[in-house]
């Protein structure tokens, strides 16, 4: 299948920089979307490799159409989107079809996004005309390719799930040991009372996963039966997804998460320092996954996780220590 690439005649105005680094930007992204589904070729399967060769087709064009653009000829990374490629290259060659798949519809997410608010912030200009025609492009085509990847081999949304939990736990475990050292002092109490709330909490995030899903399955499975007997078209389809099999993955990245400051306690650390700087170190790492999997800011969510972990931390301390004084508990 040959895709065409839909670059409006609009487009083709005179060379222009309204904003230097801006037009940098933009360039490089292209040319890193480029040099990425290049690279992909050598990671994964023969089947993909078709729609790889489609998506550089449209990616070639827009690299070319920019530098026209901008009258800016960048034919190199910069070091921060070398590092970026080469961490992407090493999941992907770690993980295999999974991890390529979800890189390509993550790069396509972003891509999207970042191209929309910029058409809403340069409406009108030249520069909107541009990104207008670049967005038909996406839509049109990269989204459609990407989607065909996706569907063939993962599920994106049960990834997301897996780091989610992973985020849950974490940041509620470190809260509750944060507290438990506030309160008893005492690493050994600290440690039967995080390991048994951290149990607690899985079993009800695992539980909660499966009524919720078990609640939706009974209704699209009476409703698709309704329409069935009516003899009416439906566009509900029967989940594939196993309530019992969520639950199991909730539970375990809840786990997974929340053992992360547990395990300091484990090996002997006496208060909560330790586990506050091994969660934190950890939460940088799922948040930039989550950002980048989401198509969000990852600056910003790391930030605005860490800002949360902060703030439970010191508040469960706080509540530790108050309880500790106001009813003289002592370990």
């Amino acid at each position: 299948m040959c895709v065409p690439v839909l670059l409006s005649t609009t487009m083709a105005s005179p060379s222009i920089t309204p904003d230097p680094k801006l037009a940098e930007q933009l360039v490089l992204a292209e040319f890193f979307h480029l040099s990425l589904s290049k690279a992909l070729r050598r990671v994964t399967h023969p089947d993909v490799l078709h729609t790889l060769n489609e998506l550089i087709t449209v990616e070639t064009a827009h690299l070319a159409f920019w530098q026209k653009f901008f009258n800016l000829d960048l034919n190199e990374l910069n070091l921060g989107r070398r590092v970026k490629l080469s961490v992407m290259m090493f999941v992907c060659k770690l993980f295999g079809s999974t991890a390529v798949h979800l890189v390509l519809e993550a790069i396509e997410v972003h891509g999207v996004r970042k191209y929309l608010a910029l058409w809403q912030e340069y409406q009108g200009q030249a520069l909107g005309e541009a990104l207008r025609g670049i967005l038909m492009d996406e839509f049109k085509h990269e989204d459609v390719l990407v989607t065909e990847l996706t569907k063939r081999k993962i599920n994106p949304e049960r990834i997301r799930n897996i780091f989610l939990g992973l985020n849950d736990g974490l940041v509620e475990i470190l809260g509750a040991v944060s507290g438990f050292f506030g309160a008893f002092g005492s690493a050994t109490m600290v440690l039967i009372a995080a390991l048994t709330t951290a149990v607690a909490g899985a079993l009800s995030m695992a539980a909660g996963s499966f009524l919720a899903l078990s609640s939706e399955k009974e209704v699209k499975t009476t409703e698709l039966a309704r329409k069935v007997f009516l003899g009416e078209e439906s566009e509900i389809t029967p989940m594939e997804e196993s309530p019992l099999g969520s639950a199991v993955v909730v539970g375990v990245a809840y786990i997974t998460g929340a053992l992360v400051p547990v395990l300091p306690v484990l090996v002997g650390a006496k208060d909560a320092l330790f586990s506050v700087f091994t969660a934190g170190l950890m939460v940088i790492l799922v948040s930039t996954v989550l950002s980048f999997l989401s198509g969000m800011d990852v600056k910003r969510r790391i930030v605005l996780n860490l800002a949360i972990i902060t703030v439970a931390v010191s508040v469960s301390y706080g509540i530790g220590v108050l309880a500790k004084n106001l009813w003289g508990i002592s370990v």
